[in-house]
């Protein structure tokens, strides 16, 4: 069996379709697999020959300007190559406009297609996307209300999280920082860092005042990191300053309360952890990872903070009424209730279904 998967180029479509090829490898032994990545993607950051197959297509932003529309084709052309020589039997699509003209000509060549959409609201591409392919997986059963399709091609999956994601001892965790045991953050911008939320909370720490005793776990992301280092020498606040954590996991098991945006990756980490958390959405791509942090904030277990709000104090009251509170954290972990769907494993079983 031959699967080839195509995913953008964000660690939010990356992570969960790096989870579904290794649970379909564990799965079926003997699957050729394949992974088309824009040549832009941050997955050159962190994938290795040894890990699958990688091929990188020319994959701008869809514009109408001369420039852009040729490198379209030409990403168009490459994706065509793709298919002709790997000739596979299953294309999964974990969506981002990248993943359009490989999709579009696996459907034109009648080859079994399944796309994932992350996000409580499906972006574009999947939305056009939805009306082709052969089956429909969603993290959210919300989403099913923004696609004008037949019910019985979508199936709710959830969002599949990192194969090395697992739950650690607090101590172990410390330990792997070098810090102690007494409050800690995790302050993350998505895969690539946030310099909004950067500056914001060291402005928020340097206004909190004297008297507060925590700690962060920061990944500042590659442009930002020296910045935000010095800013916490400055302050004399303990902190550890990543670019990007590998081992987020120790993060995640370390800290007591999460600071940041709201990808669908980071809604299912968070779950996956029972961390509460404070999250700013992304205010761009349609917005719609407002409606990702909804989830939690209807769940208890998340507040939410605009981003417009980081310049008028939102970021800052809400870490001091947590901070005030110790029991409020507690209340918010009690928000994490139910059983957990094993996302990669349902997506694998749906890819195998479709051979």
């Amino acid at each position: 069996m031959k699967v080839l998967v195509v995913a953008g180029s964000s660690g939010g479509h990356i992570f969960p379709a790096l989870s579904f090829l290794e649970e379909l490898r564990e799965k079926h032994k003997g699957a050729e697999l394949l992974l088309v990545l824009p040549k832009r993607s941050i997955g050159k950051q962190f994938i290795s020959k040894d890990d699958f197959p990688v091929k990188y297509i020319l994959t701008p932003k869809m514009s109408v300007r001369p420039g852009a529309l040729f490198k379209y084709l030409l990403g168009s052309a490459q994706s065509l190559e793709i298919l002709l020589k790997f000739k596979p039997d299953v294309v999964v699509g974990f969506g981002s406009s990248d993943s359009l003209p490989l999709l579009f000509l696996a459907w034109l060549f009648r080859i079994k297609t399944l796309i994932h959409e992350q996000n409580v609201v499906p972006g574009k591409a999947n939305k056009i996307l939805a009306k082709l392919v052969d089956k429909v997986a969603l993290s959210f059963a919300e989403t099913a209300e923004y696609l004008n399709i037949n019910p019985e091609r979508i199936t709710v999956t959830g969002n599949p999280i990192r194969k090395g994601l697992v739950k650690l001892d607090k101590k172990e965790a410390l330990n792997f920082f070098g810090l102690g045991d007494k409050l800690t953050l995790l302050v993350m911008g998505g895969s690539q860092g946030s310099h909004r939320i950067n500056l914001a909370l060291l402005n928020v720490f340097s206004g909190l005042g004297s008297g507060l005793d925590f700690q962060v776990v920061h990944l500042a992301g590659i442009n930002d990191s020296e910045l935000v280092k010095k800013g916490y020498e400055n302050l004399n606040i303990e902190a550890r300053v990543f670019t990007f954590l590998p081992q987020i996991n120790y993060a995640y098991s370390a800290c007591d309360l999460v600071i940041s945006r709201s990808g669908a990756s980071t809604i299912y980490e968070l779950m996956f952890f029972e961390k509460p958390a404070i999250l700013i959405p992304y205010p761009f791509a349609y917005a719609h990872q407002l409606n990702n942090a909804q989830v939690l904030e209807k769940a208890g277990a998340a507040y939410i903070v605009k981003d417009s709000e980081l310049d008028y104090g939102g970021l800052k009251d809400a870490l001091k009424g947590l901070f005030a509170d110790a029991k409020r954290l507690n209340n918010m972990r009690s928000g994490y209730k139910g059983e957990r769907l094993n996302a990669a494993s349902l997506l694998v079983d749906l890819a195998l279904q479709l051979k």
